[in-house]
């Protein structure tokens, strides 16, 4: 199958979906709105949208994984590509001014990638050497861009103007991404997608019973966005923070992560 055709049937898919999506709560008028969602109108279609494939498509093929695929099996999958993720967090120390943060970081890559086969075997945790999750649009906050309005973006769900732009940098080093764009060999990407997916099943039943899906989602994902940047939230605490990765606890800005 062609890339064209590949893409051409899973537009079709996403159209079917979108017809199915759940109905949500209409948003309300614009004197109502929060300052970080001027766009709340078009950000809920695009939340309906997502929905859609993600009940058509992606939730489905992640509890088939999740399902089949033993819990080490599953624990080595995402702890590889998290491994090979390492590399824009280290790109964005050095962008961010912690040199030895970066190197702590570079540390954590060659010890899983050289004792942990490929980075399957989390070995740098066990011997205590400290994890970070560090993007561009971080770092677009750290050189001044503190403010950049909410936006929920068709398949890769909540993010900003400025995380958006920054999420295009990071790509450069997602060697996922490359490997699939350069080789023409599409497993790697759905094979992250879906295990990715498969982390936040247990997250589901919260979000099914939020009488409105959407706030709930926007909510924690700005708080959690704002804790990750200045240790802050910004929004009301949620008992769900739908961003967070189960099997990761970040350290908290000002800490070990912020020298």
């Amino acid at each position: 199958m062609t890339l064209h055709n590949a893409l051409a049937r899973f537009s079709t898919l996403a159209a079917v979906a979108l017809l199915t999506a759940c109905a949500t709560v209409k948003a309300p008028p614009p004197e109502e709105r929060i300052p970080e969602d001027p766009w709340e109108p078009l950000n809920r279609n695009i939340y309906a949208f997502n929905r859609g494939v993600d009940k058509a498509v992606l939730r489905p093929l992640a509890r088939g994984y999740d399902y089949v695929t033993p819990e080490p099996v599953e624990r080595g999958i995402a702890n590889f590509f998290d491994n090979i993720r390492s590399l824009p967090d280290i790109a964005n120390l050095l962008l961010q001014g912690r040199p030895m943060n970066a190197l702590r970081m570079t540390e954590r890559f060659f010890v899983n990638t050289v004792f942990g086969i490929g980075g399957i075997v989390d070995v740098a945790t066990d011997a205590g050497i400290p994890d970070f999750d560090e993007d561009l649009g971080q770092t677009l906050a750290v050189w001044g861009w503190a403010d950049s309005p909410f936006l929920m973006l068709p398949f890769l769900g909540p993010s900003t103007v400025r995380d958006t732009l920054g999420m295009a940098g990071d790509s450069t080093y997602d060697i996922a991404w490359q490997r699939t764009l350069d080789s023409a060999k599409y497993y790697p990407l759905p094979l992250d997608i879906i295990q990715l997916r498969a982390r936040l099943l247990d997250r589901d039943a919260d979000l099914d019973a939020a009488y409105d899906e959407y706030l709930l989602v926007r909510d924690a994902w700005l708080q959690r966005r704002a804790y990750k940047i200045s240790g802050e939230s910004a929004t009301p605490d949620y008992d769900a923070l739908l961003d967070e990765d189960p099997w990761e606890d970040d350290p908290p800005p000002g800490d070990d992560a912020r020298n």
